[in-house]
């Protein structure tokens, strides 16, 4: 049965989509082949490129180490012939002083003979006066050849062998490193990175993370330790960055190859406090704040509602100052000026001393006290929309999480009216607080 033309017509278009569709997969993955081939190859004229230099480099230096040995050993050798030869000479020398006065001697005595005994004998009596002045039966002593060096080389042939061992040992080819770059998360002006082991025979003792902006040439490290996540902070909105991670084997000095670059980037806007708020110092990048001496009291806002739900906001405090139990940390729905700390309306946060307040009111479940290093977060979900029971009074219910310290306390937050982003914020009453927003 044929088809009516209008719906042939639909049957072609559908099919020709299809292929279109089908073309884009297909030359999508063409392109990952290339990718592919790409990483292989690069990676292997650059792998090829670092074992050539670095073996030129070792032969470089084991030739200098064995010219350096050569030379020690001579020199002991030089040493050696010309202590032991100065005691030689200084007898040579005597006994070449006594050949030369015997010589003379016997020259004189046989003159001193041949002139018969009654001409010569005042030259009998001078010869036979001088010779009895002269030792003729004292003769030096000359060192046997087994009282003397008798220098020679002691080589040992096994060093050849061990050497050898080591050389034929000295290096590997890994086909993929170790560790791999696992998750990319963005936040505002941050990022973190998630990596994990991808070798189950490698041992990691250390891992260590470096990342650049992609537009830079120049690896810099951000992170080295044991934990496998990190966030990396001072990240530019929008701009794309390069990470990659290397690890460290147990025992081990030398660092695996680095993983995989990945590139990521953050879309959302870092926060900031409120510039030029007095009784706090701000960082150049305005995510630090720092409760300065001036006297000053009031709560010290986010300069715009960045935080939306479904986020965590971090907080890590780096230095503490005296707690007060008026000090607040936290989220509120709007600015309200006035008011000396968050323990109020419309508001939810943790005092220093680890007690929550919700909306002005302090809830049993306390956390512990903020100290140096502590990092307190906020998760917080909208449960509700629109109206609920008037009477527990508000149109708007969101869930809150606050941690800190390993510890956690969930509640919901009502609100008067719904709010698409929320502002943030910190009151101390004391100076030496500085805060780091995330």
């Amino acid at each position: 049965m044929e088809l009516e033309p209008e719906l042939l017509l639909q049957e072609a278009r559908e099919s020709v989509e299809a292929a279109q569709s089908y073309r884009r997969e297909l030359s999508q993955r063409l392109q990952g082949l290339r990718e592919a081939r790409r990483q292989i190859k690069e990676s292997a004229s650059q792998t090829r490129d670092v074992l050539k230099q670095h073996f030129n480099d070792l032969k470089g230096t084991l030739a200098k180490l064995l010219d350096e040995r050569l030379v020690t050993l001579l020199q002991e050798v030089d040493t050696i012939e010309q202590e032991t030869i100065k005691p030689l000479d200084d007898c040579q020398k005597l006994i070449e002083h006594g050949v030369n006065t015997a010589e003379d001697l016997v020259q004189e005595g046989e003159l001193a003979i041949q002139g018969g005994v009654g001409e010569q004998n005042e030259k009998l009596w001078s010869f036979t006066k001088k010779a009895s002045h002269i030792q003729l039966d004292s003769l030096p002593e000359v060192p046997l050849l087994v009282d003397v060096p008798c220098l020679s080389a002691q080589l040992d042939d096994s060093i050849l062998n061990i050497v050898k061992d080591h050389i034929f040992k000295h290096g590997t080819v890994a086909s993929r490193p170790p560790v791999q770059i696992e998750e990319l998360i963005e936040k505002p002006g941050g990022i973190i990175v998630r990596w994990c082991k991808v070798d189950d025979d490698f041992t990691a003792q250390d891992y260590r993370l470096q990342f650049r902006k992609c537009s830079s040439n120049h690896f810099e490290d951000v992170y080295v330790g044991s934990e496998t996540e990190f966030i990396v902070l001072h990240i530019d909105p929008h701009v794309d960055y390069q990470f990659r991670v290397c690890a460290r084997g147990d025992g081990r000095q030398e660092w695996s190859p680095w993983s995989v670059p990945q590139i990521g980037h953050s879309t959302l806007v870092p926060h900031e406090w409120t510039a030029g708020f007095e009784g706090y110092s701000l960082s150049s990048r305005r995510n630090i704040a720092l409760r300065n001496d001036a006297e000053s009291s009031g709560v010290l806002y986010s300069s715009a509602p960045t935080y939306f739900c479904g986020q965590t906001l971090t907080f890590r405090v780096e230095t503490v100052g005296q707690p007060d139990r008026r000090d607040s940390i936290g989220v509120c729905s709007e600015k309200q000026n006035g008011y000396d700390s968050l323990q109020r309306d419309q508001a939810v946060c943790i005092s220093t001393n680890g007690a929550v307040f919700v909306n002005g009111k302090e809830m049993t479940n306390q956390l512990p006290a903020v100290t140096s290093g502590s990092t307190v977060t906020f998760d917080i979900e909208a449960v509700t929309l629109g109206s609920t029971n008037n009477n527990e009074g508000g149109n708007f219910k969101l869930r809150v999480t606050i941690s800190s310290n390993n510890r956690e306390v969930v509640f919901d937050w009502l609100l008067d009216q719904s709010c698409g982003s929320l502002y943030f914020g910190c009151s101390f009453f004391y100076p030496g607080w500085k805060v780091l927003v995330f």
